[in-house]
């Protein structure tokens, strides 16, 4: 989650990302917050126990595989998911787009991923008319939607495949998570501001996104039971790339993240972990983030 606007022209030709300076505000405090965006409450799905097929009463020694008590079952086939589809306000839905391929972005899986997904649903109701603008907006709590771009060009960098397992760190409304939903069932999203964690979950729910997962803690320390990761996103700046979270980077993994001080100028790096866990990092552009924040506000 971050918010973020262009202090200067961003100036990018053939898909290659020129020195632009982005201001953005991720897991910490923004000015002139509106009232967190609300959201019907949605029941979980329910699980599904797996089954487990009759023993034979006769017959050569059973195997592991067979049922034999203490044996590990075998995984089960996950079910065929896909995003879901969305008719409402297309033409600016179109025009967001556009806006997008403006700063030279052409990867048309990701337009076609920020296209589908209902931008008007993430903000608050007071923000609905300018949900398709290519800027942040409030949601409450100090916290920002993305700018559309941002979203995008971050999501780009990720290089992400069907099957990959994706961290996010900094829930916010779950734009971000929804999108990334286009390219992997496999989302894990962290937010530290409890009542947006919950907003968020339940909203993701609602609107059919019910394969992310959502969890409420310190994104710093990433989410070990889940990992490692094939991608991480963070959407918040950090003085240094969080040991914790290079640890979850499978190798071979990719990880976005804005690193420098609070409330200044700083750089989006794209992080990348070789298959033998050697770490290189290369600066992408110029953005401002707020910092990543390691205790909940609201539980002050």
């Amino acid at each position: 989650m971050c918010r973020l606007r262009c202090l200067l022209p961003a100036l990018l030709t053939a898909g290659t990302v020129a020195a632009v300076l982005m201001v953005a505000g991720g897991c910490g405090a923004a000015e002139n917050a509106a009232a967190p965006a609300s959201d019907d409450p949605a029941g979980a799905a329910a699980a599904q126990p797996g089954k487990t097929a009759d023993e034979p009463s006769e017959g050569p020694a059973k195997t592991p595989a067979e049922g034999e008590a203490g044996a590990k079952k075998p995984p089960e086939a996950e079910k065929p998911w896909s995003p879901p589809t969305f008719t409402a306000r297309p033409a600016e839905r179109d025009r967001m787009v556009r806006e997008i391929e403006r700063y030279g972005l052409a990867d048309k899986a990701v337009l076609e991923a920020m296209r589908s997904v209902p931008r008007h649903e993430f903000v608050p109701a007071a923000q609905s008319r300018d949900a398709y603008d290519d800027e942040p907006l409030p949601i409450g709590y100090g916290q920002t939607i993305s700018q559309p771009y941002m979203v995008a060009e971050m999501t780009r960098q990720l290089d992400l495949e069907a099957g990959d397992k994706v961290l996010e760190v900094g829930t916010g409304s779950g734009y971000q998570a929804a999108v990334l939903t286009h390219f992997t069932r496999h989302v894990y999203t962290m937010e530290i501001v409890g009542p947006l964690a919950e907003a968020a979950r339940k909203r993701l729910d609602r609107l059919g996104y019910d394969v992310v997962a959502v969890r409420h803690g310190d994104g710093y320390h990433g989410w070990p039971a889940k990992g490692a990761f094939d991608a991480i996103i963070v959407t918040c700046a950090t003085g240094q790339i969080p040991p914790p979270l290079l640890k979850q980077l499978k190798p071979g993994g990719r990880m976005v993240i804005p690193v420098g001080g609070p409330f200044s100028i700083q750089r989006l790096m794209l992080v990348r972990k070789d298959e033998a866990g050697d770490v290189t990092s290369r600066s992408l552009m110029a953005v401002r983030f707020v910092p990543l924040l390691r205790r909940d506000p609201t539980r002050d």
